[in-house]
């Protein structure tokens, strides 16, 4: 299956539990299904590993404790898996995407960003949703070593300038303001 190139690509990254999901479904909510798809980059991470493994891929899909006893092997299977090849798993996630709007919704490495920069220069934005340590603990987040000190987590903490940076918290401006300028970006490139 051929991919489509993008009039824009959305490349959203964050720490665990700061919302990435929450915001890149919001804006698929907006925009629709003709317009816009949602990419996460774990999906084609996690079925390679699920096939290579003999595991559950649903479980690992989701959000519970199945996906966490694996999560450290993982992040070091999908490692050597990136030294191989950076793109791979970029790649598959892409094919096949057909909409004008592609919404990364899981960029945790530079070697994500940098793919979408060399193979879409002029469409590529770099969003951040951030959350305070107290928040995501709120969400259910537990400082775990190994995983939330790893490239996996820290790997954008510094390195990319970001065209936008979402605090989704409750303290903050509401979603619906921080979201416009891209929202209204996206329904212009599902226009053109």
């Amino acid at each position: 299956m051929e991919t489509v190139q993008p009039k824009l690509v959305l490349v959203f990254s964050g720490k665990r539990k700061s919302g990435k999901d929450y915001v890149t479904d919001l804006i698929m909510k907006r925009l629709g299904p003709d317009v816009c798809c949602v990419l996460r980059l774990s999906a084609p991470l996690k079925q390679q590993y699920a096939e290579e493994h003999g595991l559950d891929l649903d479980q690992l899909l989701g959000t519970g404790c199945y996906k966490e006893d694996y999560r450290a092997d993982m992040i070091r299977w999908g490692e050597t898996r990136r030294q191989q090849d950076p793109g791979f798993f970029c790649r598959l996630a892409t094919t096949g995407a057909e909409q004008p709007v592609w919404v990364v919704s899981d960029a945790r490495r530079l070697s994500d960003v940098q793919w979408f920069w060399r193979e879409f220069p002029s469409q590529t934005r770099c969003v951040r949703v951030q959350a305070s340590d107290q928040t995501r603990r709120e969400r259910g987040w537990v400082f775990t070593a190994g995983i939330d000190d790893a490239e996996s987590e820290c790997g954008l903490d510094s390195r990319v300038e970001f065209d936008w940076i979402i605090r989704n918290e409750a303290n903050a401006p509401s979603l619906e303001d921080q979201l416009q300028a891209i929202l209204t970006l996206a329904e212009s490139a599902g226009r053109s």
